[in-house]
Order: structure tokens, then sequence, then C-alpha cells
């Protein structure tokens, strides 16, 4: 089978300054891969790497998806066409692939895509000034959500504390606010311990990334005596094989891990991850990293095959101005629900292509 490949670049604007640790987005590049056959089979999937984080980002970027894609389009093959250390373009052309076999967005059959069951998803707060990140996560909680992830490591941790008593004063049972805390590596090996221990005051129910990767001997330290569990998922990152992975998580051993395909193997290598870390009696939940609602619909799609029971982190599709809006995606309360009844996204004309 032969596919014709089509690239379509495009500059998304996020509808507020999305700020993290690493510095504050105001834009995001993605690629949209679109194949489609002699059949009259279509189908789009998008590749959306993050600066400073992806594995495969770089000025290069763009010569190696065009490559790679013109290498599937040959063979049909996707793991023998791209290599693993380009997640993102896995993920693009595995969730285009399926697309177009199945003819539909609903890319599994499964109670989600009947529109029949929600996602439970947990609410973002982004990194801003402190009285502005607790009217963000009042909103939430009026909202509907009783599940929100507060990114720290901006204003300062003493502010940060403050914040977050001020949030248990508010909020002091843990049942009514789940709050997820993301460092994205923030903390250094010395400051981390002292931090979780003051922190754990809050009653969080988990820290992402408190150092930064590549520190397993550290990090393997601070999730076996951490009072706040530790999930992992910057760490996760430019391991590709079995036994990379299987390696770092016998060393550091974190209470979850957190999967996001675009940046951790694509759908075929977030597999493997869950599956060696059920081995090990390691909890997860996905992710998206970014992407519109092309990449969105993808994941919950894929995680809605199978147990879906913690809040995942997919209420990303409003973030962006210019965001596919046709998709039948939206938030009820603290659920991501996808619309069976709703037509088909009309995507050729979106991404600009003559049928």
């Amino acid at each position: 089978m032969s596919w014709k490949v089509t690239i379509v670049p495009r500059t998304l604007h996020f509808r507020e300054p999305a700020g993290t640790s690493r510095g504050v987005y105001l834009t995001h590049d993605v690629w949209y891969v679109v194949l489609e056959d002699k059949e009259g089979r279509f189908g789009v999937g998008e590749c959306a790497p993050l600066p400073d984080l992806s594995q495969e980002a770089g000025p290069d970027y763009e010569e190696r998806l065009h490559e790679y894609c013109r290498a599937f389009a040959k063979s049909g093959d996707i793991y023998g066409s791209v290599p693993s250390s380009y997640p993102s373009v896995r993920f693009g052309l595995e969730t285009a692939l399926r697309h177009a076999q199945r003819g539909t967005i609903r890319l599994w059959d499964t109670p989600f895509s009947r529109g029949e069951k929600d996602i439970t998803i947990n609410g973002l707060v982004w990194m801003g000034s402190h009285d502005k990140m607790l009217e963000r996560l009042d909103a939430k909680m009026k909202a509907g959500f009783h599940c929100v992830k507060l990114k720290i490591g901006a204003i300062g941790f003493d502010e940060e504390c403050d914040l977050m008593r001020h949030i248990r004063m508010r909020y002091p049972d843990p049942g009514e606010l789940e709050l997820r805390l993301d460092a994205n590596g923030g903390f250094t090996p010395e400051n981390a311990m002292q931090r979780l221990e003051k922190l754990a005051e809050f009653r969080p129910h988990s820290i992402e990334q408190p150092i930064r990767q590549g520190q397993w001997e550290a990090s393997g330290r601070l999730c076996a005596s951490s009072p706040v569990p530790i999930a992992l998922d910057e760490e996760l990152i430019g391991l590709n094989d079995a036994k990379q992975k299987a390696d770092m998580l016998d060393a550091v051993h974190p209470k979850y891990i957190i999967l996001k395909p675009t940046l951790h193997g694509g759908l075929r290598g977030s597999e493997e991850w869950i599956r060696l870390a059920g081995e090990r009696g390691i909890g997860f939940w996905a992710t998206s990293a970014l992407e519109s609602n092309v990449g969105l619909n993808a994941i919950a799609q894929w995680r809605a095959a199978s147990d879906c029971t913690m809040p995942q982190g997919l209420g990303t599709g409003q973030l962006f101005t210019d965001n596919m809006e046709s998709y039948p995606l939206s938030i009820r309360g603290e659920a991501l629900h996808f619309d069976p009844d709703a037509p088909e996204p009309d995507l050729r004309s979106w991404l600009g292509l003559e049928r």
C-alpha cells in the first residue's frame, strides 16, 4: 500500500501566555501530516514537537519530517521509516493512518467515542502571579473540577507555598481538591527534599519531575523517601528502547509516570511504557503535549480504549485562538466529552487542501 503524504505547517497562537519554569510559550509550531490513497481514504495526524523539551526539536526538524514521510509513503511501514528518536513523527503518522483506515476521527470504538462515557480530566493552572494563579484555580473549581494541576517554579518557592496555603485554607479537603503539582525540573538535588517536605504540608496528590531529568541516582533517592509521591514525565524523553526504559524505572522507581505520546515514543512507545510500568507496580496517566484538537482527539480516543480511571491531562483544546474548533470535543464540568452525532470536521478545508 502506497500513500500520498502532504505536510501542512501551522503556527498556533495561545490565548494567554503559557508559563513554565522553562519560559513562556506564546506560539506553537506544528505540522499536520495528511495521508491519501487511490481508494479515496484520507487521514490527518499532528506532529507537534515542543522547543527545549522534545528530543527531535531543532532547525532541521521539518527537513527530517519530509524525509521520513517520503520513506513511509513508499513502504507503508511507520516503524521502519521513522527512527524512534522522532516520536512526534511516529505519533503523527500512527494517528493519520488510523484515521484513514477507520474513515472517521472516532479512532477506536469505545464508550467515549459513542458519547456514552466521558473522560475525567484535571484542570490546569499556568504559572503567573500569586493572585492570578489563585484566580485561575478558583475558576477551575467553580467550573466543576476536583483535580487541578498547578505549575510551580516561576514566582519563587516561598510565594508559591503562600499560594498553596491560601488554597488549602479555601479548599482544605483533598477529596474536594486533588492538587497535582508540576515543578518541570525546577528544584535541585540539594534543595529538593527540603522543598518536598514543605510541600507535603499542603497534601498534594503528587509532584511531577521535581529535579531535571538524567539524574537517576538523585531522583531514585527522592522517590524512595519523598513525603509527596513523585511522577516523572521529562525523565522519559529520549529513552527509546525497552531496556533503557526498564533500567530507568528500576533505578528511579517513581510512583507514577505521565505519558505524552508526542514526546514518549508515539502510541507504540507509550504502550511499551505502560506495560513496563505495570510490571513494576507504577501507575500512570496521559496528557497532551500542547497539541491542537487534532492531536488531542487522538490521545483521548487512544486512552479511552483502555482503563482510564485517574484524571487525565486532556484539557488543552481551548488553549489556542486558531484551533480546529469544529472537532466534536467539549469540556463538561471536569470531563472531556465527545459528541458522536456531530458531523466529521472538514479537515481538508481547514488545512487548505483541494478536493
